[in-house]
């Protein structure tokens, strides 16, 4: 019995992975999409969004999220909340492992994203989306005449804090040592700027509040020289201390850069290997947005099907 040539797959099944899929089941492609085990990419912890055009209201990320899916469904595209264990980019049609299933497909879309690095703290987590952000660009506006905290050193701390200076009331890096790695015309913004300080030699130990009563409300730091612990209030933490792009399964069998994001050509979702296309965070450390990330999807799309048109297997 032959086995069924999916003629695209898509892993991922954040605003990039869910527009792909959108159109390429207008296309009459009948995408499969594997969303994984966080469906609706990091948007399912954010929860207000206020800057994705047509919601004039805003929307909860969980809630937009699953539009999109509900959209993509209505055209006959095929969900399904697996993880993708490995894959064969060797040859197409390509391999897809999942579980104990091998799935075959004409063309591949990858939209896995990429993390936010975390404190690792429990109160971090609880707190996530209720006073503590990875994305000041998303959700600085909330925070008008606050005052908040930003943890990291180097250039997108520096960014993070002059951009929520529109908004709060102060901005106060904290940085476990003594100098930043940023660099120097995106440090000496950063400092001329009277509404930011610096907390030098220090991390956050706990962060203080409860979601379910108005969110963060402070912070335990600690000093990194002397250990001691000092309580901060503050309405707000921001963390700018990286992304790590979730590239694991494909590495060795596409080109990334030295950071893991997977690398496309010029003016197209194509990466290193024909037929294979890449959109959204996995390959965009610049901008990071839901609407930049829908649009790559919508590009990795129309890239396949044309590939498909001009290079249909034999």
């Amino acid at each position: 019995m032959t086995k069924k040539i999916h003629k695209v797959i898509i892993i991922g099944s954040g605003p990039a992975g869910l527009t792909a899929a959108i159109y390429s089941a207008r296309a009459n492609l009948y995408p499969l999409v594997f969303e994984g085990i966080q469906p609706g990419g990091q948007l399912t912890i954010t929860t207000d969004v206020e800057n994705y055009p047509g919601f004039p209201q805003g929307i909860m990320g969980p809630d937009l999220m699953d539009l999109f899916r509900k959209q993509a469904q209505r055209f006959e595209a095929e969900t399904c909340f697996q993880m993708v264990d490995k894959v064969d980019l060797s040859n197409r049609p390509f391999k897809i492992f999942v579980d104990e299933e091998i799935y075959l497909a004409e063309t591949l879309i990858i939209s896995t994203g990429a993390s936010a690095q975390l404190l690792g703290l429990q109160s971090e987590s609880k707190l996530m989306g209720h006073g503590v952000s990875a994305c000041a660009t998303c959700d600085g506006f909330f925070f008008k005449d606050k005052k908040v905290l930003v943890v990291g050193g180097g250039d997108s701390a520096m960014e993070e804090a002059t951009f929520l200076t529109k908004f709060a009331s102060s901005v106060s890096i904290v940085h476990r040592r003594d100098k930043f790695r940023a660099s120097k015309i995106m440090q000496d913004r950063a400092l001329k700027n009277p509404k930011i300080d610096v907390i030098w030699n220090s991390t956050i130990d706990e962060m203080l509040g409860d979601p379910e009563s108005g969110g963060l409300t402070g912070v335990i730091l600690r000093d990194t020289q002397s250990d001691e612990l000092s309580e901060l209030n503050s309405d707000g933490v921001f963390l700018a201390i990286g992304h790590k792009p979730n590239s694991e399964l494909f590495q060795g069998l596409l080109a990334m850069d030295d950071n893991g994001y997977i690398i496309t050509n010029s003016n197209s979702t194509q990466t290193s290997v024909p037929g294979v296309f890449a959109s959204g965070d996995i390959q965009d450390k610049v901008y990071r947005q839901a609407v930049t990330a829908a649009g790559s999807g919508c590009m990795a799309a129309l890239d396949s099907e044309h590939f498909i048109e001009n290079q249909p297997l034999d």
